[in-house]
């Protein structure tokens, strides 16, 4: 095997898909997929859906950014469910790199505009899947239950296109804004995320004393 490609399926410290959680987890959602893209494609959608998109819940630690500790919490960021998504699909052998870009994001919460003091997320991270000899970006972040609450276009995957934030809701109004490509990796690049953030935003982990969840039904109780 090509020695650049080999780095794409390895496991780390975070990417752990050797743990039992994991292992379990792949094991249930592939059920029915015989080819690589499906069984990708099936994992996506356990990723997004079954695992609640959580901004509040950052933990700058590779135990917190744990595919198996995703898993175990049932919630997580962008960075640690792409992460667990690439986990899910190297333990199949199907290549992945993790990709990040800083965005600009219309879906947040007082609370986080408050403490963050903009707008712009930094190291918004996805995954980048080899399949069918070609390489897919799949970003499995917001959950089903949040797109419908917020009247977002959910991001589907089909295993053969890019499945990336859309610019603006179903109602029009602007969504989400790539601003900088940081380029994709191996691993999470957890050295230079902490850097940036605690540079930017001073400590993002005073957020984990509060819920996400009742945030958004206090802000936005029946939808837009």
């Amino acid at each position: 095997m090509n020695s650049n490609l080999a780095q794409y399926l390895q496991a780390t410290e975070i990417i752990d898909f050797h743990h039992p959680t994991v292992k379990a987890f792949v094991h249930k959602r592939i059920q029915g997929a015989s080819t690589p893209r499906q069984q990708a494609v099936k994992l996506y959608y356990g990723v997004r859906d079954e695992i609640r998109y959580d901004p509040y819940s950052i933990d700058l630690s590779v135990k917190g950014l744990r595919a198996s500790t995703t898993l175990e919490n049932g919630r997580g960021w962008c960075v640690p469910k792409a992460a667990l998504l690439a986990a899910c699909c190297r333990s199949l052998g199907i290549p992945v790199k993790l990709g990040y870009a800083d965005v600009r994001n219309h879906l947040s919460t007082a609370r986080m505009r408050e403490q963050m003091k903009t707008d712009i997320f930094l190291w918004h991270g996805y995954a980048t899947i080899l399949l069918d000899d070609k390489w897919v970006k799949a970003t499995p972040a917001f959950n089903i239950e949040l797109c419908h609450r917020f009247q977002l276009k959910p991001l589907e995957f089909d295993g053969t296109f890019d499945s990336i934030y859309h610019p603006f809701d179903l109602l029009g109004n602007r969504h989400m804004e790539y601003l900088r490509d940081r380029g994709e990796f191996a691993d999470v690049p957890l050295d230079q995320i902490i850097k940036d953030f605690y540079r930017t935003y001073g400590s993002p982990q005073q957020l984990c004393a509060f819920d996400f969840q009742k945030d958004i039904e206090q802000e936005n109780p029946l939808g837009r």
